[in-house]
């Protein structure tokens, strides 16, 4: 199953998880990195809207310098009792995090920005994470396999981390990285992607 295109798509990330998901659609796409910074306050609570400001922040910064793109953004937070987790800094907070999870539901929120020729629209998807109740034993083996390092919330649920879960109540993809399927579906509807079989695309 291939789509086209009607203008050259750049993905606003350099996360592997986010670029092999966009790969799913068969469609070329380049990858720029937005490198802007993703110092942020949550206001009042709301952690949708802060996803999704990070995810127009990145996607805003690189938009700028392509016109004519499909510029995709996105930014992927863990959200526990009110508070952010983000990538872990050593071992330490990874364990830590890790722990706090143990035996509890947490949220990953997905922010996903797309703009195209100045029009911009913002969306996200929430996904409920159970993780099982966890022994030293295996968080210590986890760590130290290097793979908590470069994840939000100190695991990837596409890795050796999807043996902390118990269950998921929402989009799989979306706590990988990027809820595809609800990103294609919204360039599907505006016409900005097509399936290459004959479906018709928008006049923009």
């Amino acid at each position: 199953m291939n789509f086209s295109s009607v203008k050259p798509i750049i993905l606003a990330s350099a996360s592997p998880r986010r670029q092999e998901l966009l790969q799913l659609l068969g469609l070329p796409f380049t990858v720029v990195p937005s490198d802007v910074s993703e110092e942020m306050e949550v206001e009042n609570g709301d952690f949708t809207a802060y996803a999704e400001g990070l995810a127009l922040r990145k996607t805003e910064a690189v938009a700028q310098r392509y016109e004519g793109h499909i510029v995709i953004g996105a930014d992927t937070i863990v959200v526990h009792e009110g508070k952010v987790y983000p990538k872990p800094a050593d071992h330490e907070q990874a364990k830590a995090f890790l722990q706090t999870f143990s035996g509890k539901t947490h949220q990953v929120i997905t922010g996903v920005c797309v703009a195209v020729d100045g029009e911009i629209h913002v969306f996200s998807a929430e996904t409920q994470v159970s993780f099982r109740t966890l022994d030293d034993r295996l968080l210590d083996a986890y760590i130290a396999s290097g793979d908590p390092m470069d994840k939000a919330g100190a695991y990837g649920i596409q890795t050796a981390g999807a043996l902390l879960v118990e269950k998921i109540e929402g989009d799989y993809y979306n706590v990988v990285g990027l809820p595809i399927a609800k990103l294609t579906e919204w360039l599907r509807g505006q016409g900005w992607i097509a399936l290459e079989a004959g479906e018709a695309s928008v006049d923009h």
